[in-house]
C-alpha cells in the first residue's frame, strides 16, 4: 500500500467514526406518501425486535409522536451502526485481498455502504438523535474481524462478505416491520439499503464466496444480535 492510500484510509476510517461522511447518491425518497396513514399504539418499552401493534390510532404521513421518533431514532442509529462495521470490514477485506479484482469489488462496495451511512446519519438528525456513542468501538471490532476473514483467504472473506450482507438484509427486514407506519422518510432509507445490501451478497458470491460453517453464521448472528440491542439505546 502507498501512502496516499493510506491516507485515503485513515481518511475513511475517521469520517465513518465520526460521521462526516459523504454520500454519492441523494437521498431515498419515499415513492408515495399517503394523506392517512394506518398507525398503532405500540409499547415502544419492549425490546426493539418485538414491537407489536395494537390500537387503531390515526397518523399523518410524516408526523410522528415523541414516541414513535424515538424509536425511529433507536432503529436508524442501529442502520448507522451497521454501516459503520461495513466501512471498516470492507477496509479491512480490501486490505487483506490478494487479487486486484477483489480489492476494487471491496472498494466498490464500501462506496456504496458510505452512502447508507450518510444517509442514516442524516435521517438521525432530522430525528433530532444522534449516533451510537461506542461507534469507535464498533469500528475497531469490525476491522479486527475483517482482517482477520482476510487472512483465511479470498473465498472465505468474500463468503463473510456475502454471510453479513444476508443477515444485515434480514435485519433490515425487521425494521420494515418495526418502523412507525408514519416514517416513510426512514422507511425509503432501508428500503433502497436492503436492496444495496441484497446486490452485495450475490456479487460476493459471484466472486467464489464459500458459505460458512453454520457454527460461524451462529456466532455472527449473536454478535449483531448484541450490537443490534446496545445501539439502539446507546
Amino acid at each position: 500500500m502507498t501512502f496516499d492510500e493510506l491516507i485515503t484510509e485513515f481518511d475513511r476510517g475517521l469520517r465513518s467514526i465520526t460521521g462526516v461522511s459523504r454520500m454519492s447518491r441523494p437521498m431515498p425518497q419515499p415513492s408515495a406518501a399517503p394523506a392517512d396513514l394506518p398507525a398503532a399504539a405500540v409499547d415502544w418499552s419492549a425490546s426493539p425486535e418485538s414491537f407489536e401493534a395494537s390500537g387503531s390510532a390515526a397518523t399523518q404521513a410524516g408526523e410522528l409522536t415523541p414516541a414513535e421518533c424515538a424509536h425511529a431514532a433507536g432503529l436508524m442509529r442501529v442502520n448507522h451502526v451497521g454501516e459503520v462495521c461495513a466501512q471498516a470490514l470492507y477496509q479491512a477485506q480490501k486490505l487483506s485481498a490478494r487479487s486486484p479484482t477483489l480489492k476494487a469489488a471491496f472498494d466498490q462496495a464500501a462506496r456504496e455502504e458510505e452512502d447508507h451511512l450518510a444517509w442514516t446519519a442524516r435521517r438521525l438528525e432530522a430525528l433530532d438523535s444522534r449516533p451510537s456513542l461506542l461507534n469507535p468501538l464498533w469500528y475497531a471490532g469490525a476491522l479486527a474481524i475483517g482482517l482477520a476473514a482476510g487472512r483465511l483467504g479470498d473465498k472465505i472473506s468474500l463468503g463473510f462478505m456475502a454471510e453479513t450482507e444476508r443477515q444485515v438484509e434480514h435485519h433490515l427486514d425487521s425494521h420494515l416491520d418495526a418502523l412507525p407506519p408514519a416514517d416513510v422518510e426512514s422507511r425509503a432509507i432501508v428500503e433502497q439499503m436492503r436492496t444495496d445490501e441484497i446486490a452485495h451478497a450475490k456479487s460476493a458470491t459471484d466472486l467464489g464466496g464459500v458459505d460458512l460453517p453454520l457454527p460461524v453464521r451462529s456466532l455472527m448472528r449473536a454478535a449483531s444480535k448484541i450490537m443490534t440491542r446496545t445501539a439502539y439505546y446507546i
